[in-house]
């Protein structure tokens, strides 16, 4: 293999786009294994959000990606979360029209019952689950994949696109990777990464109790934010565990299954259609 070189003042060469709870933390994680790969150390950057990281400008973008790489890039699953936070695939096309992108998808009713579950659990839900999704838009739009992927079809060409599942990563990661790696233009080898650990696993998620929030305001605690995952991850697991408690899985009655697959199920249509995936896993 040719010897890399470090290369500096770069915008990345690939972004993942999405979704939210669909895999987009391990795939992060296992393509920063990959010799010819560096993936910004922080992930979720939200630098094309006019309402987060955008001012900081594209400088503050291109410091994100250091280190001897092929190509660089990194995770935002916020980019496919149309109509809250809108804008963005023009603003990633004004700035490199030719970047690829990456769409990992998920069973549309599972995302939505792990997205209730992150966010209750960082307490930004306080809800019911059968009240919940229907008080909050962002639990149906994110699961309105060909909806975010139109969005994006206004700008880039289908080739610029790649879709996958975490259903696809977790079943068959080897060759999921690899047609990944094909389509980033790299070496399809996988042998450096650890593609059998699977990260964010909702089973494990736990609300803080008032001491544990007391806790994580402190300012030496805070400072595990900036640790790269799985250590930031397992370090806050110990932490907060005896002050915090499970997260009881919210129950999916079929009356609220046909609700959802009502309203899920025509941009279903529309992206087996574009697709030709049969994404047969899903229960819709």
């Amino acid at each position: 293999m040719k010897e890399l070189q470090y290369r500096e003042n770069i915008l990345p060469d690939f972004l993942i786009i999405g979704g939210m709870k669909c895999g987009t933390t391990s795939l992060h994680y296992y393509l920063k294994f990959h010799p010819e790969i560096v993936m910004s150390t922080e992930k979720e950057l939200d630098f094309f959000i006019k309402e987060k990281n955008l001012e900081k400008g594209v400088d503050w973008y291109k410091s994100q990606f250091k280190g001897k790489a092929k190509i660089y890039g990194e995770a935002s699953p916020n980019y496919t979360n149309y109509p809250r936070w809108e804008g963005c695939p023009e603003r990633i096309y004004n700035l490199k029209s030719d970047i690829k992108l990456i769409y990992i998808l998920r069973d549309p009713l599972v995302r939505i019952l792990s997205q209730y579950i992150h966010e209750y659990k960082e307490e930004r839900e306080n809800l019911p689950f059968d009240e919940a999704i229907f008080n909050n838009d962002d639990y149906i739009f994110r699961s309105s994949y060909y909806l975010q992927l139109e969005q994006y079809l206004k700008y880039f060409p289908p080739y610029n696109i790649f879709i996958t599942t975490i259903e696809e990563l977790s079943n068959f990661p080897e060759s999921t990777l690899k047609s990944i790696l094909n389509f980033l233009n790299i070496s399809e080898d996988i042998s450096m990464i650890p593609y059998q650990k699977i990260l964010h696993n909702s089973i494990h998620k736990r609300r803080k109790n008032k001491l544990g929030n007391i806790i994580s305001k402190n300012p030496l605690i805070k400072k595990i934010d900036l640790l790269p995952p799985p250590y930031r991850y397992r370090l806050q697991h110990l932490i907060y565990f005896p002050f915090s408690h499970a997260i009881k899985r919210p129950q999916l009655t079929e009356n609220l299954r046909e609700k959802l697959i009502n309203l899920l199920q025509e941009d279903v249509y529309k992206l087996r259609e574009y697709t030709g995936k049969n994404f047969e896993q899903w229960c819709l």
